[in-house]
């Protein structure tokens, strides 16, 4: 009987240390597998970043879903491209839109057709009377061409080189009866500065309000508003656009001489200026607006202001327009505006 029970111990043992084993082999096993998979992922990795490297194609196929987008955003593009369309023939009947601008997710200004800024100077209150009772609406009215069509029209002046005297109290308080200037903080007012002036103007235009187009008159030019916006509804689908009388003339490098040019050497042996838009009345666009904002303290100028922003277009690629409708001369009967 004892002999039995050893023997069934003997046997009992072995199975467990066959078990044991068994396991540990089975543990083996896995460590192994494990490790192989390890090595062959680390490198698919190195094999995929290589084929990368040397195929410079480092962004895997298109998917399904990214065709997908690409297709709608052309969807969209076309619906665009249509609005825009049926936008401009909208505008060309006199229609603009009167939604507010939102960027960032905050209502901002909203985009206006054109902004009129009429050169003025102290002294000169009778052409603006004129103006006023003319072309000009004042009061509520002023405003409601600001809302019915989008044109905002100010007068435009500097301030004095004695800041604070009789002219710059004469202007602010015709300013507080009428509410229609557009005083240049920045810019002393004299007739030798007329350049800079405009350069300032459209800056601070621009900055100002948010336009189609910037137009710039003098205040002994009288204008046709209806003709004005339909003119400019024509060219609203050129972003970058010079629109003038063009003109040309001789340079002249005497100084004895009325329209004398201290640059003239600039303008090389021929002594011609560029074409450029006469300074009665000219219209830039939006982008060219905007460019001469942030680049005004670089841009060049010259004795004439006309010449001056007809020379800041040259290096520009800007549409120029001669619009024969700006021809300010008493003789033209059908343009949009005339000299008094």
């Amino acid at each position: 009987m004892k002999g039995r029970g050893s023997q069934a111990r003997s046997i009992m043992l072995r199975a467990r240390i066959s078990t044991i084993m068994l396991s540990m082999a089975a543990v083996m096993a896995s460590i192994y597998v494990a490790g192989r998979l390890w090595q062959e992922s680390e490198g698919r990795i190195y094999l995929s970043k290589e084929l990368d490297r040397r195929t410079g194609q480092g962004q895997p196929a298109i998917s399904v879903d990214d065709t997908l987008k690409i297709l709608g955003c052309r969807e969209q593009k076309n619906r665009l491209a249509a609005l825009e369309m049926e936008l401009a023939a909208a505008r060309k009947q006199g229609f603009v839109p009167k939604h507010s601008m939102v960027e960032n997710g905050t209502t901002t200004s909203r985009r206006f057709m054109a902004v009129v800024g009429i050169m003025t100077e102290f002294g000169h209150r009778s052409n603006r009377d004129s103006i006023r009772k003319s072309w000009m609406p004042t009061g509520t009215k002023l405003r409601k061409l600001e809302e019915d069509k989008g044109i905002i029209i100010r007068f435009v002046l500097g301030r004095s080189a004695n800041r604070g005297d009789i002219y710059d109290k004469a202007i602010d308080d015709e300013n507080q009866q009428v509410k229609d200037f557009f005083i240049l903080e920045n810019h002393v007012e004299s007739s030798e500065e007329l350049s800079k002036k405009s350069k300032l103007y459209f800056s601070n235009a621009a900055d100002t309000w948010d336009a189609d187009f910037y137009v710039k008159v003098q205040d002994n030019v009288f204008v046709n508003i209806d003709k004005l916006g339909a003119m400019l509804a024509t060219h609203w689908d050129k972003p970058r656009a010079y629109i003038g009388c063009m003109k040309s003339g001789e340079v002249f490098s005497n100084p004895s001489h009325k329209w004398y040019e201290p640059e003239s050497w600039k303008f090389g042996d021929g002594k011609s200026y560029f074409r450029h838009a006469s300074a009665e009345m000219y219209v830039v666009s939006r982008a060219v607006a905007q460019f001469i904002s942030i680049n005004n303290a670089i841009l060049q100028t010259y004795a004439h202001e006309d010449v001056s922003v007809g020379s800041w277009m040259l290096g520009l690629s800007v549409k120029h327009i001669d619009e024969s409708q700006l021809c300010c001369s008493k003789s033209n009967q059908v343009g949009i505006c005339a000299t008094g």
